[in-house]
């Protein structure tokens, strides 16, 4: 059967290209720096600022348009700087003032615009407001900028409500007052370092207008903004038989245990991204929606970025602010980048999307079909620093979707599968419209350090119980094979170990080597560019095999084969770019299962994608 007859069917339009004036984040691709593990350049084993300045040259070569910073604020580290202390300073382990104005200026003369990470639901318990709170005892201004009550039972010995921390344990703990005598709880959704902010104190959204101009002034251009659904809580703090978690996966074919609503639609696979959910196995009275937990996407929280919308259009058009939310359906996700709160929400539904063709193509339409009714741009992303990284997810057995942290006692993902999907995966991504966001290290086919001894993480959710911890995305870098620790310090010396065969990852293994996943990445990147991909537009590629996904972006149809067999591709259609080898048989180009490949009509004749209907 031939390519050109065997292949050929219709396409439906999803998403139309996108008109008038574009900022930025509209189409960008933006690079997360974690910055303890990017570059360390004094030798403590340990990322900082000026590590991160001396290889934002690799940022330009990639081809990305902005990085996204994670918090190298004044911290105690409990939480990996996600318990700031000073939200004004850098902490000494990151370096200075100085080295983040550097790193500003550096970005800058490159084309890079500057993200940084904003924690505003919780502070460390070392803030100066928290440990002020504690010494001002119950009743005070000092204690109403926190979640500070009196606890229950005859002596206040239970915690005020039954809320438990996403890290696990209790949501709470109890302060020993002046006198010596057991006082009042404080709620941390998190770890008992990271006291939840009262956001219905006038006071602490002051503080944050603040904070916002503070960075503004110093040239940064947008900022992500951290557990951006749990600043607001309901009043009352009423109890909840939820149990809400940093990441969750249903098993490919499987609908959650909650009721998801207008999640599944039409498509018939059920959203893989809950924030929180209810285990109603244990609990009948528990409640039924994802987004009813009563510490997660209250209304309140859009009037905080609505506010903060008005202080960045302070600074001109160009500034921007990015969520993350763990909410569900994507309806309401869309809600935070209406036109006047948010300008981009990460994708977690996307992210948590399993390598399946019905999943994948109902994720991509509900994401898009969701953030153009409020006029925004579809924000896609497969790794981060809190999940398993997706050139591992994809060679587990569920086929990629929201794992939690793997344990050495884990199944192993298969390494080469997960690669190959995960190269597959990121070239139907990069091939979307819209924004799309690459965690320090994928550009390398960096898989998940599962292997990391229990002993040696960090998490705080490890000690806690709360799982493995998310230590094993956020080893240190390799930048060369030969040079010790990778090249990550000139000493050698890395905060986290890396596995030993990661010399085959190294930037200087993979450059200038055609095929090798750094080259995929940066070719991807600049054939996006060139094709307005983040502009574009969708239209599905309705063709005989189910298993392959293809859509049409302008000039360049994407087809991803998640089947087990080859597909055909036509011979009027040129390939720009493919995630693994293509086969040849009997003249004819196909595609490999766990391939994605780019393509270009040359035919003038042919109108439609893969050939007229």
């Amino acid at each position: 059967m031939s390519a050109t007859t065997s292949t050929v069917c219709r396409t439906s339009p999803v998403s139309p290209p996108r008109t008038g004036t574009q900022q930025w984040w509209h189409t960008a691709v933006v690079y997360q720096v974690y910055p303890r593990s990017f570059a360390d350049s004094d030798g403590d084993g340990v990322g900082d600022l000026p590590g991160i300045t001396q290889r934002l040259g690799h940022l330009a070569r990639l081809g990305v348009d902005a990085l996204w910073l994670s918090p190298f604020y004044t911290s105690p580290q409990a939480d990996a700087g996600y318990d700031v202390a000073d939200y004004r300073d850098v902490d000494p382990l990151f370096g200075t003032l100085a080295d983040a104005d550097a790193l500003i200026e550096r970005a800058h003369q490159l084309g890079l615009k500057v993200v940084i990470d904003l924690v505003p639901n919780h502070t460390s318990s070392e803030h100066a407001w928290f440990r002020a709170a504690l010494a001002a005892g119950p009743g005070s201004p000092e204690r109403a900028r926190y979640l500070f009550r009196e606890g229950r039972g005859s002596r206040g010995e239970l915690p005020p409500n039954n809320w438990r921390s996403v890290f696990g344990g209790e949501g709470w703990t109890r302060v020993t007052e002046a006198d010596g005598t057991p006082g009042q709880w404080y709620l941390h959704l998190f770890d008992t370092t990271q006291p939840d902010l009262d956001w219905s104190n006038p006071e602490v959204a002051e503080e944050f207008r603040s904070v916002l101009r503070f960075w503004l002034d110093r040239g940064v251009d947008g900022f992500r903004v951290d557990v951006a659904h749990g600043l607001v809580k309901k009043e009352g703090l009423p109890d909840w038989a939820g149990h809400s978690s940093m990441v969750s996966e249903t098993e490919h074919g499987e609908l959650p245990t909650h009721d998801v609503g207008d999640v599944i639609e039409d498509a018939g696979d059920a959203d893989a991204t809950p924030a929180t959910h209810t285990d109603t196995d244990t609990d009948a009275d528990a409640d039924a929606d994802v987004n009813d937990g009563p510490m997660w996407n209250q209304p309140g929280v859009h009037e905080v970025y609505r506010d903060w919308h008005r202080v960045l259009a302070e600074y001109g058009p160009d500034r921007m602010l990015v969520a993350e939310a763990w909410v569900e359906p994507l309806s309401a996700l869309a809600e935070y980048v209406r036109e006047d709160e948010m300008h981009q929400a990460f994708n977690f539904a996307f992210l948590s999307a399993h390598w399946h063709p019905h999943e994948l193509r109902s994720v991509v339409e509900r994401s898009l079909h969701a953030n153009d009714a409020v006029g925004a741009p579809t924000t896609w992303v497969l790794s981060n620093h809190d999940v398993v990284r997706h050139h591992s997810r994809f060679g587990l057995p569920s086929a990629g979707g929201n794992v939690e942290a793997l344990s050495p006692t884990d199944p192993v993902p298969d390494a080469e599968l997960g690669l190959r999907r995960g190269r597959a995966a990121t070239l139907l991504q990069l091939g979307l419209p819209g924004s799309a966001y690459l965690y320090q290290g994928e550009e390398l086919g960096l898989p998940e350090h599962t292997l990391l001894p229990m002993e040696l993480r960090q998490d705080p959710a490890v000690a806690r119980g709360g799982g493995n911890g998310r230590d094993g995305c956020r080893v240190p870098l390799p930048w060369e094979a030969d040079a010790p620790g990778f090249g990550f310090s000139p000493s050698g010396a890395t905060w986290l170990p890396q596995p030993a065969d990661w010399a085959t990852y190294a930037l200087d293994a993979q450059k200038g080597v055609p095929g090798s996943t750094f080259e995929m990445y940066r070719t991807a990147l600049r054939l996006r560019r060139s094709y307005s991909l983040g502009s574009g537009g969708l239209a599905w590629v309705d063709l005989e095999d189910e298993d392959v996904v293809a859509f049409g972006n302008g000039e360049v149809v994407v087809a991803a084969n998640t089947g087990g067999h080859d597909y055909p591709l036509p011979d009027d259609h040129e390939v720009l770019l493919a995630s693994g080898p293509l086969r040849e048989h009997d003249g004819e180009t196909h595609l490999p299962p766990d391939t994605t490949v780019w393509l270009r009509r040359t035919s003038a004749e042919r109108r439609e994608p893969f050939g007229p209907d």
